[in-house]
């Protein structure tokens, strides 16, 4: 799995980000520590090339040629923000949040809910075409 480092906070010489949001999801200590360490395997299985970073005050994010979503805990939910949601094929609804948007769409997880694992990786996979679709090209050199 590729790693990268934010701005936001760095890993020191000795710690990857990928070793700083196990020790979040560590930190937790409850069912939404046990969610959100599950909810990140399945997007590593998902894409075994995802890059992990952590963004925006130590959030976890997922991207692959550009974010695919985001990871919070809340008291009651656990939340996962794909960036680019409302683009996305949603067929077996697990977006539950957020859908009022025109762009992010989000899935709240509450204690004791699962979520339909095929789906959720179907989600990464539409998450990861249409991200690698929309990637800026590279601009062309005009000829001299």
């Amino acid at each position: 799995m590729k790693k990268a480092d934010t701005q936001q906070e760095q890993p020191t010489s000795n710690q990857s980000v990928s070793e700083l949001i196990s020790e979040k999801i560590a930190s937790l200590g409850d069912w939404r520590g046990e969610t959100l360490g599950k909810m990140r395997q399945l997007i590593q299985k998902a894409d075994p090339d995802v890059v992990e970073e952590l963004k925006w005050m130590g959030t976890p994010v997922w991207s692959h040629d550009g974010i695919i979503c985001t990871g919070e805990s809340y008291k009651s939910v656990v939340k996962l923000t794909f960036a680019k949601g409302a683009a996305l094929p949603d067929p077996a609804r697990l977006f539950n949040s957020s859908l009022d948007g025109n762009v992010r769409r989000a899935i709240d997880i509450h204690a004791g809910e699962a979520v339909d694992e095929a789906a959720f990786k179907a989600l990464i996979h539409a998450a990861i075409a249409l991200n690698s679709a929309t990637k800026k090209k590279p601009a062309k050199k005009a000829k001299a």
